[in-house]
């Protein structure tokens, strides 16, 4: 990797536009620092120090802690990483969206100004929602037209040119600009998680008991993303073997090539799903100043929040940890459902003569894909759990209660290897040019 990054620095094309990329992740962390005009800052500091809330923590972890600081740039790109998400479960239903997606890049251009559309509205939505739930609570200095309206546009006007960030960075830089937005949220978080840790379990120790502490850490932090690693790069290949025609006077085909199916498919989007409907009604009864007191709602609001799974003094509550782990479950499937079509692939590879030895073309192709594909899922969606639930385990026995847990750290490797290879790509272009030009 450090060897792609020298090369890349001595091609100017690919030094510009990872320069760019540079710039515009200064501007996104200058940003997280800017308060809202007209709130109190401190509002959620005190919020999140009175309170182990879970939804508050994970949605905090995506913002770079710009929702605890509540600056500019507090609602980061989640309204956008929603619509993306709405959108594709939409095109499935409605059958003009799928014709658009199908229809190349002016299809495209449609799709994503609608789902830029739909990114505004939600940040709109959730603007409107933070100030009615949190206006009278304290939230704003001044409970009147003018500070709602302020704060409403500055969240609002923050998702958004986040979400423009985002695609210059795709545009004129390398990778994807929005997932590398999260990732910079992310890891700006780390080196306070790391301080935290370090006062809660190594300081104060003996020199011995400390330093087991943080050989422990260090291991559980390598071991997860080692996971992540085999997670991303594992992948199933089915074999295919094209048929030999007579095309004119030559005869063509005869080739041998594979289908990567992927063991992690749907990447980390079920564990988003998951975490995002478990966290969603402890987020409304926030809002609704609720979720106190010892009554039935309070009990289940109570095992949807992850910290209180593993908890030894409360075991009741971990029963939320096996809702959570059916959910993932059932979102790598159904996400995997709507971005791998196996009767689709069957039907492209019997037209162009292809076909898997040992299985005939069709109906048998189509079967043999949706077994194999079942079966690679269902490890994909357990490796996803594991990683998920270590920290959880640790959070729960031991207190350590930090923002970078699996599902960060899966975003994180992620994004740095796609953007690896992008950069990689875009040195070999380079290298083809020259070589043509020559």
């Amino acid at each position: 990797m450090l060897e792609t990054l020298r090369n890349a620095f001595k091609i100017k094309d690919v030094r510009r536009r990872i320069y760019y990329v540079l710039l515009m992740l200064v501007i996104v962390r200058i940003g997280s620092q800017l308060p809202i005009p007209g709130v109190d800052r401190d509002f959620f500091k005190n919020l999140f120090a009175s309170q182990s809330n879970d939804a508050f923590n994970f949605f905090n972890a995506f913002t770079g802690g710009s929702f605890e600081q509540m600056s500019i740039f507090a609602l980061s790109i989640t309204p956008y990483i929603t619509s993306s998400i709405i959108i594709q479960l939409l095109t499935i239903a409605i059958p003009k969206l799928e014709e658009m997606q199908r229809d190349g890049e002016e299809g495209r251009k449609k799709m994503t100004a609608i789902t830029r559309y739909l990114t505004v509205g939600l940040a709109l939505f959730r603007s409107v929602a933070m100030v009615i739930g949190f206006g009278n609570r304290g939230w704003l200095t001044e409970m009147n037209f003018t500070s709602i309206v302020v704060a409403v546009v500055t969240l609002t006007g923050g998702s958004a040119m986040l979400m423009w960030i985002g695609e210059q960075i795709t545009e004129k830089g390398v990778g994807n600009g929005i997932s590398i937005v999260l990732m910079i949220n992310i890891v700006s978080r780390i080196p306070s998680d790391l301080a935290s840790l370090f006062e809660k379990f190594v300081k104060g120790n003996t020199i011995a008991r400390g330093g087991l502490a943080a050989i422990i850490i260090l291991a559980i932090i390598v071991l997860v993303v080692v996971l992540v690693l085999i997670l991303n790069g594992g992948e199933r290949k089915i074999p295919v073997q094209y048929s030999k025609k007579m095309v004119g006077r030559k005869m063509m085909g005869g080739q041998s090539s594979a289908i990567p199916l992927k063991v992690n498919t749907a990447g980390v989007i079920p564990i988003i799903f998951a975490s995002s409907l478990m966290s969603f009604p402890v987020v409304i009864a926030s809002f609704l100043g609720k979720g106190g007191g010892t009554g039935i709602g309070s009990k289940i609001l109570k095992g949807l929040t992850s910290s209180n799974w593993f908890n030894p003094n409360e075991p009741v509550y971990s029963v939320g940890l096996v809702v959570y782990i059916v959910l993932v479950i059932f979102f790598a499937y159904f996400y995997t459902s709507i971005t791998f079509n196996p009767m689709e692939v069957a039907d492209n590879m019997k037209k162009q003569g292809g076909f898997v030895p040992g299985i005939r073309p069709g109906k048998p192709t189509q079967e043999y894909l949706e077994k194999i594909l079942s079966y690679i899922i269902f490890i994909g969606a357990t490796g996803l759990v594991i990683v998920a639930v270590i920290p959880f385990f640790f959070n729960g026995v031991f207190g350590a209660n930090v923002s970078f847990g699996g599902t960060s750290i899966i975003i994180v490797v992620g994004v740095v290897l796609e953007t690896i290879k992008q950069v990689e790509s875009r040195m070999l272009v380079r290298n083809y040019k020259g070589f043509l030009s020559e």
